[in-house]
């Protein structure tokens, strides 16, 4: 099983006991792929064992049944652009993120994903592959829709003391939403989290903490912040 998902869920968790240790607690929480698991037990709608076998889980099933079959790439580009470069893959790439108005992370088949890359450096976009050999967000995680589903069935969420604005669904959510069915879509469907931010800050929200070991996502905050002006 790779290790590296728990571990990450582990930081996040605790960095966010040191922030709320000093006095910071947040008004409301977002959360990005795995990442929305640990503002899901922050915000008091996951317990820590719900959260932990969410993470366990889904670690191990991509581990057996996705590493090796795929990847991940990110563009510096706008959603509409890549969007129109994935057009002449034939649907074997496909958006996996949109993190920013320059930022969007797409996964699928490792060779397309080469040709993309190739293209982009071609033209002068900037490009990388992300450390990771399957394709979260895309279709293939439909190989994990019976298993996931069946072993996070137990899973209970409640209402939680602080707000959560999904990056799954684009709004803020009733923390018994946060079921079974909704983090085998976490995983399935694309991460909405410039959107998700554009909204908080349509809402008057404008301070923000990415809680993080490696904070890659502040740049794309930065982005979406200095579109709403």
């Amino acid at each position: 099983m790779d290790v590296v998902q728990p571990v990450s869920f582990a930081v996040m968790v605790a960095l966010a006991e040191v922030w709320r240790g000093v006095g910071v607690v947040p008004d409301g929480v977002v959360g990005h792929s795995q990442g929305e698991i640990a503002a899901a037990y922050v915000a008091g709608v996951l317990s820590l064992e719900d959260a932990a076998r969410i993470v366990v889980h889904r670690s191990r099933l991509i581990a057996t049944e996705l590493a090796g079959h795929g990847g991940m790439v990110a563009v510096a580009a706008a959603e509409s652009e890549v969007c129109e470069r994935l057009g002449r893959f034939g649907g074997r790439i496909g958006v996996a993120a949109v993190n920013g108005p320059m930022s969007v992370v797409v996964s699928g088949e490792p060779e397309a994903l080469d040709g993309l890359m190739a293209e982009c450096e071609r033209d002068g976009v900037r490009v990388r592959r992300v450390a990771v050999d399957y394709a979260s967000h895309g279709p293939q995680v439909e190989r994990l829709r019976g298993g996931l589903l069946g072993v996070l069935e137990g899973v209970r969420p409640g209402v939680g003391r602080v707000p959560v604005f999904s990056t799954v669904v684009g709004r803020w959510v009733d923390g018994v939403e946060m079921d079974a069915g909704y983090w085998f879509r976490n995983l399935r469907e694309p991460v909405g989290f410039g959107s998700a931010v554009a909204g908080l800050v349509g809402e008057g929200f404008s301070s923000f903490v990415e809680v993080s070991a490696h904070p890659v996502l502040v740049g794309a905050v930065e982005g979406v912040v200095e579109e709403a002006g």
